[in-house]
């Protein structure tokens, strides 16, 4: 599909190179040389997932401090995606040093993962960045190659990849590799210090937290029938915010972040979820229905093991008062968790419910090289690797995960679901991802009209569609 801002040089640069990827891949069966320096303490890097997300990823890899690390292989399975990323990266001046990408290690197809990651030694590092669905394949292979890990939220969409995850993450423990998990709030230094001061009780017992995101439909949130000439499945990975299978839907790849960092506040899970949600008036300004499975509302009440309630409110619409933020209350006082955004700075706390400047507690201030969660969370990562400190995110970024599908559902099948009831769902949305080719049918099928299964409320209670 075009993308209208994009030049035509650019394009035509693509389609240069498309054959030369393609040609690439075809030989990349063939084992190459290691492109680690022996002996150094060089750090290789392969990009899985060329997107925004994994472009930035590997920009703060690069972009760390203490020690040579280099990005060395890309994997997508889009050309376009692949080149558009490292021509990206390359055009940044203080990045393109450290960028030994050439076209033999850059890799397209259902398989270019694993290529990219043989171009890798043990104690390297991946960092997957496709759809969330593809999380427990590629990590799998990690495992197996002996490589430190960098993976993007969520890590899991059903019940049981969040089981598979899990024993992932033990099996990842157990062999002494460091995993990364991108819940980037955990790593805002100004959250950290609300958190210990929450925790340490300055505004009493949690009571209460609020968290929105409500604004108009961003990223592939809704998306138009499949295009004549495009394979349904290359349509569905591509736009993957619009398939519960690929990514959770809106849901669980919007929302994570908010509900994450409140449960951290708290310092416990949910072990319910109770929510509404809907489709309203989902028609595009051509008329033509919109065939995503998302709600455009959600709000979910979530309940702590003590009774605590954390309300969540969730909105992809055009024209409609626009609020990102997250807020604590307490017995003694209250809190603004993110001012704006899921990092907004800085984080603060109030002597009473007012939230107002005159009872403003304690508000952070953080250093200007510690201010972007994003790039601490790759120093956090690089510094245990290269001091073999214990460092393992993925159980913790399975249950925001598991706990963000569980107030999904709970909307999705209008009944009231718990932690165990989303543990142990049998529906795997998409099994034998493993095994997936470019001639593999999509996991989504549509009926004889062309419209893709949506969830029904009410009507299907023991599974989202």
């Amino acid at each position: 599909m075009r993308d209208a801002n994009r030049p035509d040089s650019t394009r035509r640069e693509l389609f240069r190179n498309t054959g030369r990827l393609a040609a690439a891949s075809t030989l990349a069966g063939v084992a190459l040389p290691s492109v680690h320096a022996a002996g150094s303490d060089l750090i290789q890097v392969a990009l899985v997932g060329c997107g925004g997300r994994g472009t930035g990823a590997a920009a703060n890899a690069l972009s760390t401090k203490s020690g040579p690390i280099k990005l060395v292989a890309m994997a997508d399975i889009f050309p376009e995606r692949l080149w558009n990323s490292y021509k990206n990266l390359h055009g940044d001046k203080e990045l393109s040093c450290r960028i030994d990408v050439p076209i033999e290690r850059q890799f397209i197809g259902f398989d270019a993962y694993k290529k990219a990651l043989d171009c890798l030694k043990p104690g390297d590092v991946a960092i997957f960045a496709t759809p969330p669905a593809f999380r427990w394949v590629h990590f799998t292979y990690a495992i197996e190659k002996g490589l430190n890990v960098f993976m993007e939220k969520p890590v899991t969409v059903d019940g049981p990849t969040s089981k598979r995850m899990i024993e992932l993450g033990e099996k990842a423990g157990k062999k002494n590799l460091k995993v990364g998990v991108g819940l980037m709030s955990r790593h805002s230094r100004a959250m950290q210090e609300q958190a210990k001061r929450v925790h340490d009780g300055a505004i009493g017992e949690i009571v209460l937290q609020r968290g929105y995101r409500m604004h108009g439909p961003v990223g592939y949130f809704e998306s138009l029938p499949t295009p004549r000439g495009t394979k349904e499945l290359m349509y569905q990975i591509q736009r993957f915010h619009s398939f519960l299978w690929a990514s959770g839907g809106n849901y669980s790849d919007f929302y994570i972040h908010i509900i994450d960092h409140l449960c951290w506040m708290k310092n416990a899970w949910p072990v319910k979820a109770q929510a509404l949600g809907g489709r309203h008036y989902k028609k595009s300004p051509g008329g033509l229905d919109y065939i995503d499975q998302n709600f455009d509302t959600y709000s979910v009440e979530y309940t702590y093991a003590d009774g605590t309630k954390f309300f969540f409110d969730g909105r992809c619409m055009t024209g409609c008062d626009q609020l990102y933020a997250s807020y604590l209350h307490g017995s003694k006082g209250s809190g603004i968790v993110s001012k704006a955004g899921d990092i907004g700075q800085p984080s603060s706390l109030y002597k009473t419910q007012s939230l107002k400047r005159h009872d403003l507690l304690w508000e952070s201030k953080i250093k200007p090289e510690e201010r972007d969660p994003y790039q601490n969370e790759w120093n956090d990562l690089v510094e245990a690797i290269r001091k073999d400190k214990p460092y393992n995110e993925v159980e913790r970024g399975v249950k925001g995960s598991l706990v963000t599908s569980m107030g999904r559902m709970a909307a999705h099948t209008g009944q009231e679901i718990t932690f165990e009831d989303m543990l142990n769902c049998k529906h795997e949305f998409a099994p034998g991802l493993d095994k997936l080719n470019s001639d593999s049918p999509a996991p989504l099928q549509a009926d004889k009209n062309g419209k893709y299964p949506v969830p029904n409320p009410g009507i299907t209670k023991k599974r989202e569609y």
